[in-house]
């Protein structure tokens, strides 16, 4: 696998988690069952696409982004469509995270970008 492929293998994962987490609020504890459904079925997605990823990119890489990149965007539905807030040090914290993960990418010898 390439490594422009596994990329977007890690991208299609850290999505299909962001859409399982948000379903996951919707199922309000599995007890709604499309919801619940929906989450099972993102997450397994998630899963899977992760595991393609991990042909290419090592795993303290791949989970770093995917997990770093999660909680962001995660976050970010949090406020938007969930109303959710945020206060400063949340907002530091996920900050952290994101350079976090853009070292890792950026700057790590790891793995050739």
């Amino acid at each position: 696998m390439s490594n422009l492929l596994a990329y977007v293998s890690l991208a299609a994962a850290i999505i299909f988690e962001v859409a399982g987490t948000s379903f996951l609020v919707r199922s309000e504890q599995f007890s709604r069952l499309v919801p619940s459904v929906l989450s099972g079925l993102f997450y397994l997605a998630s899963f899977f696409l992760l595991s393609q990823a991990l042909k290419a990119v090592p795993l303290g890489i791949a989970y770093a982004t995917w997990g770093g990149l999660g909680i962001v965007l995660t976050a970010i539905i949090a406020v938007v469509l969930f109303k959710q807030s945020l206060d400063t040090p949340a907002m530091v914290g996920i900050a952290m995270i994101v350079g976090g993960v853009v070292i890792v990418n950026g700057f790590s010898r790891t793995m050739s970008h």
